[in-house]
């Protein structure tokens, strides 16, 4: 009877051992074949959860299959080192797990405007970190049998201990978790911490990183961020106002500088027009009278190029205004009469007349007359991009280009500028509304700095009236360029349904 029932165990635990044995052989692979599907499924769609399920497969399936391999194959007690080990393993993976489809479902799929969109990263991991060392408490406790009691009370004093040691660390920490639940700033705003100005790129555990506009990285811990002042460039609004000051004569009328500047800002690239710029004269100073230009941008990280841009283009505008920008030194002047002053303004007209052609009729000065500056006739300069000529303005004065190059081009009526062709030295242009009250029917834009000889309409008619020729010339260049802005209008007709060409006025 006892040999009956010993064989009928063996015949049961070689039943058992049978069945978990084909269990693991048939059953492993193929759930590692659907798994495979499904993750193929998540990841084409496009979704977060094929990660999470990349681990269930390729750790979570075969250590749980390693341990019941060890347990109903092997017959390991569950005491013994290995199991354990193995325990210890899978329950470390099952944190992992479990921590990434939490991840997944509250935070990966979050909507924009959900509070877990919003929630900052280190608050998330510090959550992770709790999580973390409430399991490891419990895989201590369930499979090593520790004693927590015993391990909290050693956990509080090192705790005490390691807490001194890293005060510093730990108040970083603290007033990171204050920022970030204060949210004054986010990764891609422009700020002004003390007196560094950079871009966030990162905030983390410990401190917060800009870039700089001289590309270089500035770690600046939380600790020390709090107790700074800091301005910040992109919020509530991306608008940003810059203010600029600088100085004219006092020769120069109040009132013409501020409309040179005004002029000058709603002409400069970057500059909005709304809000508009503003001109504020401050204060009469030793050398000058002080004007405040405040223009507003669109985005902080091009106020350099933008305050550079404005700033050249006020030396322009204010030679062709006839302003001063005064040095801030004492000057000793020795005036020996107008004769010296008019002696140098004459060579340097005289010197620009060189460079005009042969068939303009000027007063070029012959025998002992020497050559002299005409009424009706002024030089003036343009900086690159600046606008000498703009459609639908009327021009009742002949420029003649002296130095650089300039571009001819025509507006359709969504405003996207066509260029015609490009003017050089020796050229002239404003020939299409010189005698006539019409406004421009194309535009005429500095490619380079520019400096031109501008010629009064009356000038223009005693020249012609002087040489009757140059009216022919000015016509046979108004005529090709009349045909090169038909042809160009012609061309982006049918780009703009409705859109008709310009109006050239001779």
């Amino acid at each position: 009877m006892a040999q009956y029932e010993w064989h009928s165990m063996n015949g049961a635990a070689f039943q058992d051992l049978l069945v978990w044995a084909i269990a693991l052989v048939l059953g492993f692979p193929l759930l590692i074949i659907v798994l495979g599907e499904v993750i193929h499924r998540q990841k084409r769609r496009g979704r977060p959860l094929a990660e999470t399920l990349r681990v269930v497969r390729n750790l979570l399936l075969p250590i749980l299959a390693f341990l019941f391999f060890m347990i109903y194959v092997l017959k390991l007690q569950p005491d013994h080192q290995i199991v354990k080990s193995i325990q210890t393993l899978l329950w470390i993976v099952i944190i992992h797990t479990a921590l990434s489809l939490l991840n997944v479902i509250l935070f990966e799929q979050a909507g924009a405007d959900t509070w877990r969109a919003k929630m900052p990263k280190l608050l998330i991991d510090l959550a992770r970190l709790f999580l973390i060392l409430v399991g490891s408490a419990i895989v201590l406790a369930t499979v090593w049998n520790a004693d927590l009691a015993g391990l909290a009370t050693a956990l509080g004093v090192s705790s005490i201990v390691i807490g001194l040691a890293l005060q510093d660390t730990l108040g970083s920490v603290t007033s990171g978790i204050a920022l970030l639940f204060e949210r004054p700033f986010n990764v891609g705003d422009w700020l002004r911490v003390g007196d560094l100005t950079g871009q966030v790129i990162d905030i983390n555990w410990r401190s917060v990183r800009l870039q700089t506009f001289d590309r270089e990285m500035v770690i600046i811990p939380h600790k020390v961020i709090s107790g700074e002042i800091i301005r910040n460039f992109s919020r509530p609004l991306p608008l940003h106002a810059e203010r600029i000051k600088m100085g004219f004569s006092y020769n120069d009328p109040p009132n013409l500088a501020r409309h040179v500047l005004k002029s000058t800002a709603l002409a400069t690239q970057g500059i909005l027009a709304v809000p508009e710029p503003q001109i504020l004269t401050l204060s009469y100073d030793d050398f000058s009278i002080a004007y405040e230009v405040k223009f507003f941008v669109e985005d902080y990280a091009d106020i350099e190029d933008i305050r550079s841009r404005f700033m050249s283009r006020v030396w322009y505008a204010a030679q062709r205004n006839h302003l001063t920008i005064p040095f801030p030194i004492r000057t000793l002047y020795h005036f020996h009469g107008p004769t010296a002053q008019a002696s140098s303004t004459n060579r340097k007209f005289a010197e620009s007349l060189e460079s005009i052609p042969d068939f303009v009729p000027l007063d070029r000065g012959t025998g002992d007359r020497p050559q002299g500056i005409v009424a009706g006739v002024t030089l003036q300069h343009f900086g690159t991009g600046e606008t000498v000529i703009r459609q639908g303005y009327p021009s009742n004065s002949l420029y003649i280009i002296v130095s650089g190059q300039a571009a001819l081009s025509t507006l359709d009526e969504t405003g996207v500028d066509h260029p015609v062709l490009s003017l050089h030295a020796g050229e002239f242009f404003g020939e299409m509304v010189l005698f006539s009250s019409e406004p421009s029917p194309v535009s005429i834009t500095a490619v380079n700095d520019l400096e031109v000889m501008m010629i009064s309409a009356d000038e223009v008619n005693q020249m012609i009236a002087r040489q009757p020729s140059f009216a022919r010339e000015i016509g046979q260049i108004l005529e090709v360029r009349r045909r090169a802005v038909q042809l160009v209008t012609q061309k982006i007709g049918p780009q703009t349904q409705g859109t008709k060409a310009p109006t050239v006025f001779f």
